[in-house]
């Protein structure tokens, strides 16, 4: 290949003599080449570098790829652990909802239970209930010192001891009748039959015999002691400061000429304007608690009531059933006639021998949609406790 320096020694080519305007367009191929072998020369050192950052590029690649990869497969296990992790989250909410409804359903069974005990526990109150006015009766003593004994000294309560025993009781419906016979004999042979035939002038009629189940009664005592030295009071206002109130009263209790007493201590209550006094002897407290009222000497005087101080406990309460041995429930009666005719007619039955009777002691029949409340006594009903 022939150069611009070789041209410049050589005006011929090939034998060829140039002209100087060939040669002009020859110096400018010439350097048209360089230019070209030039950007080639770049070129290839361009390829070179771009084949080198290629490589490097799939290198960086590959390792890109890789991590990719390893992040990928990190995050597969972070989704299935969570997914595993939701799954028992979800198992743990439908075990925890589960053993919630259970425990509703529990609750539900014991709040149905509760409300069976509360009903029962206020039938049971209701049942056993007692309120009844005590009337004014002798009092029997029980006990008595007799001559020898030593008396306790500083004795300061009045003891007493109550017997309360309610009756047992069973309640008669229409078309029934309670029959009492005076052997017990009777009752039981009675009993025995599954149907007893009486006869009435228009015809007869068929009474079935039951044995009596008495309600539920109670019995218990009441042990009351009523103190000797102590008195409670009321209806006092507080018209002057505590302090002072309490020593007015203390001064007031003390004065023999209205039958006060020395006085140990007073105890008051402004809220309720009542309070108690403990007298040092025995003797003022009895005497005020039957004049049942005092006056008191404060800002002013004042009538207050005067009332005995006493404790009491309910004590050996039972309760028990009564099966009476003597009656019999009669059921099934029609009122086939008046209430009085159709009585004397049933007890004329059972006092026959021929029917199985006996000496009847008290009859009662209840016709139609009436009730009655029939009371036992102890010598009617056998009791159990």
């Amino acid at each position: 290949m022939a150069t611009s320096e070789d041209v410049s020694h050589n005006e011929t080519v090939n034998g060829h003599l140039l002209s100087p305007e060939e040669q002009n367009q020859l110096t400018e191929a010439l350097k048209e080449f360089e230019m070209w072998k030039s950007k080639v020369d770049k070129a290839d050192t361009e390829k070179s570098r771009l084949l080198l950052e290629k490589l490097d590029t799939e290198e960086s690649k590959k390792i890109a790829q890789k991590e990719t990869m390893d992040l990928l497969e990190q995050q597969k296990k972070i989704s299935d652990a969570s997914l595993q992790q939701k799954k028992a989250l979800q198992e743990s909410i439908l075990l925890l909802e589960k053993n919630n409804q259970a425990l509703k359903e529990q609750l539900k069974e014991y709040e149905d239970m509760l409300k069976n005990k509360r009903a029962e526990h206020s039938a049971l109150q209701q049942r056993f209930k007692v309120k009844a006015d005590i009337p004014d009766m002798k009092v029997k003593f029980t006990g008595v010192r007799m001559e020898g004994e030593e008396v306790e000294e500083n004795v300061q309560d009045i003891v007493s001891v109550f017997t309360i025993t309610q009756k047992p009781s069973f309640q008669l419906r229409g078309g029934q009748a309670l029959i009492t016979f005076e052997e017990n004999k009777v009752a039981e042979n009675i009993l025995k039959l599954p149907k007893c035939s009486v006869t009435f002038d228009k015809g007869k009629m068929d009474v079935k015999p039951y044995q009596v189940t008495l309600d539920r009664s109670v019995k218990f005592e009441v042990h009351m002691n009523v103190s000797k030295k102590k008195i409670c009071f009321f209806n006092a206002p507080p018209y002057l400061p505590d302090e002072r109130m309490r020593d007015r009263l203390e001064i007031s209790f003390s004065k023999p000429s209205q039958g006060g007493g020395e006085v140990e201590e007073v105890v008051y209550n402004k809220d309720t304007g009542s309070g108690e006094v403990t007298f040092l002897n025995t003797g003022a407290a009895e005497h005020l608690v039957l004049k049942k009222k005092y006056i008191i000497d404060t800002s002013r005087e004042i009538d207050v009531h005067i009332c005995p101080h006493y404790k009491y406990q309910l004590k050996q309460f039972q309760t028990y059933c009564g099966v009476p041995k003597r009656t019999i429930l009669l059921g099934g009666i029609e009122d086939v006639l008046e209430e009085e005719d159709l009585q004397d007619h049933l007890e004329i039955h059972f006092q026959k021998p021929s029917n199985y009777g006996g000496e009847v002691e008290s009859i009662k029949y209840i016709s139609g949609r009436s009730t009655a409340e029939a009371y036992f006594s102890e010598e009617t009903a056998e009791t159990e406790a």
